[in-house]
């Protein structure tokens, strides 16, 4: 019973770090790395004749 709460306690935070690094709206690895494609999109269109 201890290793199952353990894990799920475990998991809860997780979830809780997930949410705070990887989806946090502007900051968020995940808005970032939207942010830097499209600029190298952008970038690379221009090189386009």
């Amino acid at each position: 019973m201890r290793n199952i709460l353990i894990t799920v306690m475990m998991l809860l935070v997780v979830v809780v770090l997930f949410n705070n690094i990887i989806s946090k709206d502007a900051t968020g690895t995940r808005s970032q790395v939207e942010r830097q494609g499209t600029a190298a999109n952008k970038y690379i269109e221009s090189l386009l004749p």
